[in-house]
């Protein structure tokens, strides 16, 4: 038997989980929460009505996982403007989500940050 939940273990598997946000003129983040092995599971999204800034509920993010008993996740936005390069806003957000899942000993797997112009990996970039 197959098992039915995906695993999101590189950074093809998350860009490919989130690459609809993409495409979005508004700001969108996602969440995905993680098994120790990398299965999928819950998602949460967040929209913002606004082209270039989305408040990340940090304290409903570190509720979730602990709801999923999530032991990674992995968090992504897009950027409607189609420039994919981090913002100073986005790599604060990063450490206060990393703080702020570190207590609960969940790990901060990635930050993506997807555009029509490509995507960037925090992880890749070695801020993570």
């Amino acid at each position: 038997m197959t098992d039915p939940l995906p695993r999101i273990c590189d950074f093809a598997a998350a860009r490919a989980l989130f690459a609809q946000m993409a495409e979005a003129w508004t700001e969108t983040a996602g969440f995905a929460y993680l098994a120790g092995d990398g299965r999928l599971l819950g998602m949460r999204h967040v929209h913002s009505v606004c082209a270039d800034a989305i408040d990340v509920p940090v304290r409903q993010i570190v509720a979730d996982a602990l709801a999923f008993d999530a032991a990674g996740m992995v968090m992504a936005h897009n950027h409607p403007s189609g420039d994919p390069r981090p913002s100073r806003a986005d790599r604060a957000t990063t450490r206060r989500l990393l703080h702020a899942l570190e207590p609960v000993d969940v790990r901060l797997v990635d930050h993506l940050i997807l555009a029509r112009g490509g995507a960037v990996s925090f992880r890749a970039l070695g801020w993570l």
